[in-house]
């Protein structure tokens, strides 16, 4: 019997890289074109191929969907050459499909990757979420306050008035109390139409996206993305599933959820170390966009790592037929 390989986080991220960016530059030709299944496609093939070079045994935890719902990267799905390390995978080729098909800003290709059974197996369900960035001390925020609360605490953590914090929120229906009562503190709202991974991410940022706060119900996949991309760049997130009836709770049972109540922190979400690569697909706040222009396609990623917390931006300028 042969010893498994550690996971050399080191050595991996570079193909990470490799991975997300050929996501993004796939669907480029697609940008603006308003059809989203065909960037969606484009994406989840390049990725899959790039996915399949890397000497890992991979498994999909975070992907598009149950096995019989996606016709590639399936929840579940094996891939790399199967000679490396055993690895989890959480992956969204392309985050923000209706972005990338009306080319609005933060359309991201977003995968990271951890070693086996390192990462929540979130069902494909809501996940009630908050974030905040790096430098308060744990539980500044909870998901048990009410939005108003958290905002008052949060701006007491900061040392500002309330009318100082900014409040990243997905623009849907569900959200529109939370939306009056936020509004009711004086804290501003910045609206996102799709793409909360990217959403979650802008607060660890704040001075430069000017995003101090994210919550509201979203996917939960994308919840354990954000939580990868949290674990490297610093800051807070929590989670807490939402079952609207058997079939959803039967797939949290099938994915090993026993608590359905439980609120998960970051940590809990992605317990071990892990890297994380997003490239732009259409200009946003993170990432500049696929640029293409005569003989030529230019993309940039942002590459991190937990173990060092290093966060590295790569432009990759590759010349095209």
């Amino acid at each position: 019997m042969t010893d498994t390989p550690d996971f050399n986080d080191r050595s991996l991220s570079l193909g990470l890289a490799r991975v997300s960016e050929a996501a993004a530059i796939a669907c480029a030709p697609l940008i603006g074109r308003g059809d989203e299944k065909a960037a969606d496609q484009a994406a989840v093939d390049a990725m899959r191929r790039q996915l399949n070079t890397l000497d890992i045994a991979g498994v999909v935890v975070i992907g598009e969907g149950e096995r019989d719902e996606a016709p590639m990267l399936f929840i579940g799905e094996e891939v790399g050459t199967g000679n490396g390390p055993g690895v989890d995978i959480a992956l969204d080729p392309l985050e923000g499909t209706t972005l990338t098909a009306k080319d609005m800003p933060n359309a991201l290709a977003v995968i990271a990757m951890g070693p086996r059974g390192s990462m929540l197996h979130a069902p494909d369900v809501y996940m009630d979420k908050l974030a905040v960035g790096p430098g308060f001390k744990p539980g500044v925020v909870t998901l048990d306050m009410s939005p108003a609360a958290r905002v008052a605490a949060l701006a007491k953590a900061k040392g500002c008035a309330r009318s100082d914090i900014t409040v990243c929120v997905l623009e849907r229906p569900r959200h529109e109390e939370m939306i009056a009562e936020l509004r009711a503190t004086g804290a501003a709202i910045r609206l996102i139409t799709d793409g909360d991974v990217a959403g979650v991410m802008h607060c660890a940022e704040a001075a430069r996206t000017g995003i101090d706060m994210y919550m509201g119900s979203g996917g939960a996949p994308e919840g354990v993305l954000a939580a990868a991309a949290l674990k490297c760049m610093g800051g807070q997130i929590f989670g807490r599933l939402m079952f609207r009836n058997d079939d959803e709770r039967s797939r949290a049972a099938k994915a090993g959820i026993v608590d359905l109540d439980r609120i998960y922190d970051r940590d809990a979400m992605v317990t071990g170390d892990v890297i994380f690569a997003a490239t732009g697909v259409t200009d946003g706040s993170l990432l500049p966009g696929i640029r293409r222009e005569p003989g030529f396609v230019t993309a940039e990623t942002v590459l991190m790592r937990s173990k060092t917390g290093s966060v590295r931006h790569m432009r990759y300028r590759n010349p095209v037929a």
